[in-house]
């Protein structure tokens, strides 16, 4: 069984359909892109599965639980992460202390955070950290990190609750090719160890090709393409949905546009 099935997934606005039919899945320890050029559908779909908008039509299944409609919140709960493409930290808050938070949230426990479970929970918040390479700046405010650190911290914030699934809108965006390579090599392998599925989002085609296991293309909301690297790199249709032409053999996405839908 799949960790997580997109069964037939449809969103439809006004009656324009953002998302039209669409299908896929992922395993635990698998990175999967979804990728597609401006307005394809993309942030719609992923915003359906994080629970942020209630599909028109289909299934989202979680180890087969159907999650499709429930609160952000709950989805959270089941094990899924998330990171979004402006990164989301408490600048004012040091860094151990954002990953605390999300520690007690996800035991429900927020309201504790000024008491002595905050103490009892830095060890964890610690681990956390150190997984992501950033325990030598857990007691620096988050409003004094460069950015790379600062997703790096997202990231560790987004494993907290020990995550089955997760979600990474644009995870490189405004990041130096090196920092990419780096942060993408990290959830790669923090994948594989801790069997997570991650599914991700991105312009960057150095990073979708160089880490993605499997791509998923959307264009104009319908899937129009899915495989490994060299299937959808070679695939006609990505090409003339890039580029306008089937004239080159890899597809090419303006990184500093933004997405409508």
């Amino acid at each position: 069984m799949s960790l997580l099935s997109v069964e037939r997934l449809t969103k439809s606005f006004d009656g324009v359909r953002a998302v039209d039919d669409v299908s896929f899945e992922l395993a635990a320890g698998q990175l999967l892109a979804l990728i597609g050029p401006n307005g394809a559908g993309k942030s719609t779909c992923f915003n359906m599965i994080n629970g942020q908008l209630r599909p028109s039509s289909g299934a989202i299944r979680l180890n087969g639980r159907d999650i499709a409609g429930m609160r952000p919140r709950d989805i959270w709960r089941l094990g899924v992460g998330r990171t979004f493409q402006i990164a989301a930290t408490f600048n004012s808050m040091t860094v151990l202390e954002n990953v605390q938070m999300a520690r007690l949230s996800h035991e429900r426990r927020i309201f504790d955070f000024f008491g002595r479970v905050a103490a009892w929970k830095e060890s964890d918040a610690l681990a956390l950290l150190d997984l992501v390479g950033m325990a030598a700046h857990a007691h620096r405010s988050c409003g004094v990190l460069a950015y790379g650190d600062v997703k790096r911290v997202e990231l560790a914030i987004a494993l907290a609750n020990a995550p089955k699934l997760l979600l990474m809108d644009e995870p490189t965006a405004g990041m130096a090719p090196q920092e990419r390579r780096e942060l993408m090599a990290l959830t790669a392998r923090l994948a594989k160890e801790r069997d997570i599925g991650v599914l991700f989002t991105e312009h960057s085609m150095d990073v979708v090709f160089s880490h993605a296991d499997k791509l998923i293309v959307l264009a104009r909301g319908r899937l129009i393409a899915q495989g490994d690297a060299d299937t959808v790199r070679s695939d006609p249709r990505v090409r003339e949905v890039y580029l306008g032409t089937g004239a080159s053999s890899a597809p090419r996405v303006d990184s500093s546009a933004g997405e409508s839908t």
